[in-house]
């Protein structure tokens, strides 16, 4: 199957800035492929060469198998939602969801039919009259959703569509964001800082540093398998150890803490960890308490560690100042190229 579009060997500069530097991707037919990292990463200049709103430096872009590189934005039967939305204030909902269609001259009949079609999609059909300025920020970001997608482009772009909405509204924003491609079968580019927004949404994620890609592949190989510290921090692992020449991970909700013998725990010779450590801190979260702890490494050495207890599962009663043992499963485990 032809891509939906490919970076070969893409750079772009700005002056003596390298926003990205030799990118080479192919984003997947029917599937949402996210751009992750933080701000300064190249993800928006990548999403901005994609939708044509900027030419590569060198490299060439390909959409559905053409070269596309050069080709204006308005050529590209692309959809776009941007972080502001961007709707039109004196249109209402209809007419921002139908003003794609009037510019392409889609015939007044068709044009109201898949304006219909596309807000019932979105479930706005009952808004249809309404002006952006009375709509909720959900509502307007599925406004701006629906005017994206009633073109039927042939890629769908969003650029940090959801940062706007507050935490819980953002939740319920992904599972209708994923539903909806769903129904659609739409090809879609995100970019996002959010690393659990990238979980939960994409088909394969794509972590960038510096204008490269450090790492990419689908969610439940990436996040069990970060390939470097950059990565691990990036996706929320907080604990490092350097121990006999190699850099270990493991997850808050990984490490046990263990009291009395521990004869039987994993050694930390390559197959699991089992560092001495006192309790130095306890952060009770609801639904897990967060133990903060001083680990020892090779004798002299300590290491700060956080374990992360289930508020309802019964086992250790740490206290600041207990001496513990932390206890990691080979399983749980990572270890990092640098």
């Amino acid at each position: 199957m032809t891509a939906a579009a490919e970076f070969i060997g893409i750079r772009q500069t700005f002056g003596d800035f390298t926003a990205v530097d030799d990118l080479n991707l192919s984003v997947e037919q029917g599937k949402i492929t996210t751009l992750l990292g933080p701000s300064g990463c190249g993800k928006t200049t990548t999403l901005r060469m994609l939708a044509g709103y900027t030419t590569p430096t060198s490299g060439t872009i390909r959409i559905a198998g053409k070269d596309a590189t050069r080709l204006p934005p308005e050529k590209r039967n692309l959809g776009m939602v941007f972080q502001s939305y961007a709707l039109f204030p004196h249109m209402t909902v209809a007419d921002n969801v139908g003003y794609g269609l009037k510019l392409r001259r889609v015939p007044a009949d068709e044009r109201r039919r898949r304006v219909t079609e596309t807000l019932d999609l979105v479930g706005l059909g009952h808004l249809a009259g309404q002006r952006p300025k009375k709509l909720s920020g959900g509502q307007q970001q599925r406004v701006a959703l629906a005017r994206a997608i009633a073109i039927r482009p042939s890629l769908l772009l969003l650029d940090e569509p959801l940062s706007n909405l507050d935490a819980r509204l953002r939740v319920q924003m992904r599972a209708e964001l994923r539903r909806i491609q769903a129904e659609t079968g739409l090809t879609v580019v995100l970019v996002t800082h959010d690393q659990d927004e990238a979980l939960e949404m994409s088909d394969a994620m794509v972590l960038m540093r510096a204008g490269r890609i450090v790492q990419s592949g689908a969610p439940s190989e990436v996040f069990p398998r970060p390939a470097n510290r950059f990565v691990a921090e990036f996706l929320g692992y907080e604990n490092f150890v350097e121990l006999e020449g190699r850099l270990l991970t493991v997850r808050p909700e990984h490490l046990e803490i263990r009291t009395g013998d521990t004869s039987d725990d994993p050694s930390p010779d390559g197959s699991g960890l089992a560092l001495p450590a006192t309790v130095t801190g306890i952060a009770y979260r609801g639904v897990d308490r967060h133990i903060a702890l001083t680990a020892t490494v090779s004798g002299d050495r300590t290491v700060p560690l956080v374990a992360a207890l289930r508020a309802d599962e019964s086992g250790p009663d740490p206290r600041p100042g207990d001496t513990v043992t932390v206890v990691a499963r080979p399983d749980r485990v990572v270890e990092l190229a640098d």
